[in-house]
Formats: C-alpha cells, structure tokens, sequence
C-alpha cells in the first residue's frame, strides 16, 4: 500500500523561507565563567526570571545594607540565600527576587550546623553582620570576632568561591571604642582562616532607613556628647550596594581591602544644619560631658531591652573616621559615589509639616489680593 507523499512543490515552498517574513537571528544572552575554584556559572543577561547565575549566601540581609545587597543579586536572577533569626524581619526580603529565588534558612550565630547549612550551596558568601551596642545575649565581641569566626570556618570547609567580609570604617586594634577594636580582629580572623577574604569597610551610610539622616532628624534626638564635632565622611547606602555586586562578581578582588567613603568630609555638626534646612525645623541637642553620658547610657543598655545607645556609642563620637590610603575605592570598581547633600530632599521631605499650617496669618492686603480669584464672596 502506498503512502501518500506532498507534491514535490508543496515540499519545495516550505523548505524555502517566506520572502514576506523578516528574518530573525538567535543570538545567545547566556555565558559560563568558571569560578576560582572551576565551578561553571550561567550568567545571563536577564533579569529577576532568569534562570542562571550564582547562589549567593548574605548574612545580616535583614540590617540596613543587606536589603540592598539582596534586592541587586536577585534582581539579576542569582539564588539569594537568607540566614535569619526573627520570623517576622525578613519578610520584605521575599519579594526582591523571583519565586523561589530568595531562600529563607534559619540560623543562630552560635550554631555552626545552621551556618554550614547557609553556605555549603554558595559560590558568594558576605558577611555584613555587626551590632552597634551589645545585649544580654550578645557583645561586640561575640558577634563581630566569634560570629566571623565561624562563619569563615564554613566558608574553608566547603572552599567557597568568594567571601566579602564587609567591616567598618576606622578599624583598629589600639582604638578606645570596642565596636572599630572588634572589627578590627574580626577581619585578622577572616584573612587567617581565609585568606582570600575581601575586607569592605564602609563609612557611615545614608538611605531610607538610615541611622543617620533620620536620626537627626528625630525629635526624639537631644542629646550629644562632643559637641557634635566627629568627622567623617558619608556615603550612599546604594552605592555600597552597588559596589558590593561588583567586588562579588569580579575574582580579582579576592584577597583585597576596599574603603567605601564618600566624596566630602562633614562634620556631625554640619550635616545636622543640612537636615534643619531641609525639614524646616530647628532640632535642638544638648550636650552631655562623656565622664556622665557614657556610664549612663552603659547602664541603660542594660536596663532597657530597647534600642536606645550605649556606652560605646558616645565614646565613637569622639573619633574622627580614619581611612586606610592602601586601600582601594570607589574608583577601582568604576564608581562614581553620591553626595549626601543632594539626597536630603529625598530622605528627610516627610519630616515637614504642611506647609499651609506654618505659614503665619494673611495680612489684610493678602486677604484683599486673594478676593480677587475668588468668584463667590463669603457674603453671598
């Protein structure tokens, strides 16, 4: 029995592409890097529905820079790996990426299980956790030296790809505040156990949910131990971020230190006449010797189990920031990084009342101009 076949024209017109159809070509968007340790990685040029790309562990994502860490690796499509202790402080962090692409674990500091866990996946592991006053539970010690220790113990163990150990500014192991000595150590401990550690240490950051603009801007802020005179150097949280993804994606940053400061130096006492100007209000501080301050505010972190200062954190004001020269910036990774004044608008308009409520009386000569726009009288 004979199979039915086209006719030899109707073969010959689908074999030739159709003259009225423009051509497509197919490009590939996707590319391999082989990591350090010769892991293949898709890297793609898409975006957060990508599938591809690196698996990225961050502790600390749920502090104020992390959320920007997050939010560029999984918009980029890479797997977000979350270690977190509260339930409820991670939430905002799902949507930054695709479904399925941020990955909730849950850790304790204390818990080296809990920590492999987090990293044994990862080909990037940053580190950004720190603690400006101490708890009960935890000091500066604990978190800034025994936390990095472990954390950079799993990160050995499983030989990850990259580890950026992000610091502070003005680490030293002879400084009179114990938050810049336990930074200090705690990048000795990284580069000992992992000597391709990126050491990153940041100035004092601003954004939405900084410490600094808001801080100043609060009503609840009065009180000052220096005179408001500590010096440093501000930098945009988002060109941290920013510069975080690039030290992660390029190799040739592993092993490196990096200082990450803005383009101008201000004093407390300036940026604080910045933030007046911009919200229309004089915040008024007052200001405290350090010999009663200091004990008082130690014993009150103790006392109180909210946020409120601590001991340490008067003693910070009166260090000026100290950057290291050796160091590499902004400029190394292409960046061009943002000066605060011009963000104050941005961060700070909401601090403003109506401006309708602090404008005083109309005089009668304004009441009679503005009876002139009017086209019912109050009389009628």
């Amino acid at each position: 029995m004979a199979l039915c076949r086209p006719s030899m024209g109707l073969s010959a017109s689908l074999a030739k592409p159709s003259t009225l159809l423009p051509r497509q070509t197919r490009r590939s968007l996707q590319d391999i890097a082989i990591t350090r340790t010769g892991k293949p990685i898709i890297r793609l040029s898409g975006g957060r529905s990508s599938l591809g790309g690196h698996t990225v562990t961050v502790f600390g994502a749920t502090g104020f820079l992390g959320r920007y860490v997050v939010n560029r690796f999984a918009q980029a499509g890479c797997t977000v790996v979350v270690p977190f202790r509260e339930e409820m402080a991670k939430r905002h962090l799902k949507v930054s990426g695709d479904l399925g692409r941020v990955v909730f674990l849950e850790m304790d500091l204390r818990n080296t299980a809990s920590i492999e866990e987090s990293v044994r996946h990862s080909d990037i592991v940053f580190n950004l956790i720190g603690r400006d006053y101490p708890t009960k539970n935890f000091d500066l010690e604990d978190v800034h030296v025994e936390g990095t220790h472990r954390i950079a113990n799993a990160v050995a163990k499983y030989d990850v790809d990259r580890f950026i150990h992000v610091s502070s500014h003005s680490a030293h192991p002879q400084s009179t505040s114990e938050f810049y000595k336990t930074k200090y150590y705690s990048e000795r401990i990284a580069r000992e156990i992992f000597p391709e550690t990126t050491i990153v240490r940041p100035a004092p950051m601003f954004g939405f949910e900084d410490r600094l603009l808001h801080h100043l801007a609060s009503a609840t802020n009065v009180i000052t131990s220096n005179h408001m005179l500590e010096r440093f150097r501000p930098v945009h949280a988002i060109d941290v971020g920013e510069a975080l993804e690039k030290i992660g994606l390029d190799d040739s940053t592993a092993g490196q230190t990096f200082e990450l400061y803005g383009p101008k130096e201000y004093s407390m006492k300036d940026i604080h006449e910045l933030v007046d100007r911009e919200i229309l209000k004089k915040r008024r501080h007052i200001n405290i010797p350090k010999a009663i301050l200091a004990p008082s505010m130690g014993l009150l972190n103790k006392v109180l189990w909210w946020v409120i200062s601590s001991k340490d954190q008067v003693e910070r004001e009166f260090i000026d920031q100290f950057i290291d020269k050796n160091a590499k910036t902004f400029v190394d990774l292409g960046i061009e990084p943002g000066e605060i004044s011009n963000f104050t608008y941005k961060y700070l308009h909401a601090y403003r009342s109506a401006a309708y409520y602090d404008l005083p009386p109309m005089t009668e000569k304004e009441k009679r101009e503005e009876k002139k726009y009017l086209h019912v009288l109050d009389d009628q």
